[in-house]
């Protein structure tokens, strides 16, 4: 059972998503889980506390996906990657606005994101590296090719979603996935296509 500070955060993220972080009142989050704003005031003493706790979670969340390339970084737990990637990102569209907010003095949270977005960047150019050493990639075509894959692969998997809804495309998670590969698949050597049609072909066909 979750606790009330969670249910709280959950809440929060909910309405986040809904109507953007300015526009929420604790009002809103007290009602949303029907406990009193004084109950709610027990627990976080404003909503700048919330933001804060939110914006926590958020990170863990997002190196919880980093945790699990470091386990497996195979092609079909690539693709279980990027369930993470789009799961996370659906559930927390609000952060993207939030972040792209002007400022001219960035709270620890902006740079906190600033530094796992860099890591997601290193650590997309090391997974197509890995696949090069593998020879389920071709070599670069010129040097600094992957630098520059590997920024379209973020590009795609932070704002795909985004885009599909300016187009008023639906955005699945398997037409996500495909949006991704789709980055790859030009690059597979004959082994790495082999291993893409048989490990994660079948995954994204469901």
């Amino acid at each position: 059972m979750l606790s009330t500070k969670q249910r709280i955060l959950n809440a929060s993220v909910k309405l986040f998503n809904e109507y953007g972080v300015d526009a929420v009142r604790l009002q809103q989050i007290a009602e949303e889980i029907g406990i009193s704003v004084g109950n709610l005031a027990y627990h976080y003493k404003s909503k700048d506390a919330i933001i804060e706790s939110v914006y926590e979670q958020v990170i863990d969340e997002f190196s919880h996906i980093f945790r699990q390339y470091l386990q497996s970084p195979e092609l079909a737990d690539f693709d279980q990657q990027l369930s993470l990637y789009y799961q996370f990102f659906q559930a927390n569209q609000f952060y993207l606005a939030e972040f792209f907010k002007a400022s001219t003095t960035p709270g620890d949270h902006t740079v906190a994101w600033q530094q796992a977005v860099n890591k997601m960047l290193l650590q997309l150019r090391s997974w197509l590296l890995f696949h090069q050493q593998r020879e389920v990639l071709k070599p670069e075509p010129a040097p600094g090719f992957y630098d520059q894959l590997a920024q379209s692969l973020w590009m795609s998997l932070v704002f795909s979603p985004i885009f599909s809804t300016m187009r008023g495309l639906p955005s699945t998670e398997t037409s996500y996935k495909q949006a991704v590969w789709s980055h790859i698949r030009p690059y597979f050597t004959e082994q790495g296509l082999a291993e893409y049609q048989a490990d994660v072909v079948p995954l994204l066909s469901y």
